[in-house]
């Protein structure tokens, strides 16, 4: 687990990196003076605690740039955890996603707590980058990681993978599909399995993902939906929503 640590002040960046250490002592951790410094590595952390008042490149600024560089590479997103003095910024975090806003002066069980959440999501993040399955289309198998399906229709007797790089056409049962997909993936309709970790928001009968399409919510399903959706982020989901 790579962690970074960004604040233009000495004191407040090495308690920083003490608490890390308090809850994980092997972790990989990097410490940067400036947001400056930071985009100048082109790291891809895992975990970057961000000051969000700093000289030149503001935590904000930072965190934008960060989120744009993944956008472009088609990466997941990063957890970002914004560290700062002052409450007024806490709804610009929202624009970036930010996973946490820590106000200073840092309480250690505050800290504990929203530290082994990160951990969990990141672990879970790093867990899901290695599961895939191995789909048959145009008479070759390929291997498609889950992480990048959107969702899998049904249509008549097809089964339709949409992913980050296109569609593909198969065929099978579609809980066939659901048993090889796993936990991650939920049946919200006849007609589709979709990825919760790529799900951008959801109501009674829509579900949008994240590349903007919206998928049918059987009415009978939303309660048990946000039900597992919830599980699913509690024990580390990745969530967009």
């Amino acid at each position: 687990m790579r962690i970074a640590v960004c604040d233009d002040d000495k004191a407040a960046r090495e308690h920083i990196v003490s608490l890390i250490k308090e809850q994980e002592g092997g972790a990989e951790i990097t410490a940067f003076a400036s947001g400056e410094e930071l985009l100048k590595a082109g790291e891809d952390f895992d975990i970057t605690f961000l000051d969000v008042e700093m000289k030149n490149v503001s935590g904000l600024d930072a965190a934008r740039r960060i989120r744009q560089a993944q956008e472009k590479a088609g990466r997941a997103k990063s957890i970002i955890i914004f560290v700062t003095g002052y409450e007024k910024y806490v709804y610009d975090a929202f624009d970036v996603s930010a996973f946490q806003y820590l106000v200073k002066p840092l309480k250690r069980e505050k800290f504990a707590a929203v530290f082994r959440r990160a951990w969990r999501e990141a672990s879970a993040m790093q867990e899901q980058e290695k599961k895939y399955l191995f789909v048959k289309n145009a008479g070759v198998q390929k291997k498609v990681y889950l992480k990048d399906i959107f969702y899998i229709e049904s249509a008549d007797r097809k089964v339709i993978i949409h992913t980050k790089t296109g569609v593909m056409e198969t065929y099978g049962k579609m809980y066939e599909w659901e048993q090889a997909a796993g936990g991650s993936f939920y049946r919200c309709h006849r007609c589709y399995l979709v990825n919760m970790e790529n799900i951008a928001s959801y109501g009674t009968e829509m579900i949008e993902v994240v590349n903007g399409e919206k998928l049918l919510l059987a009415q009978k399903k939303y309660a048990d939906f946000v039900k597992q959706y919830m599980n699913y982020a509690k024990n580390g989901g990745i969530v967009n929503v």
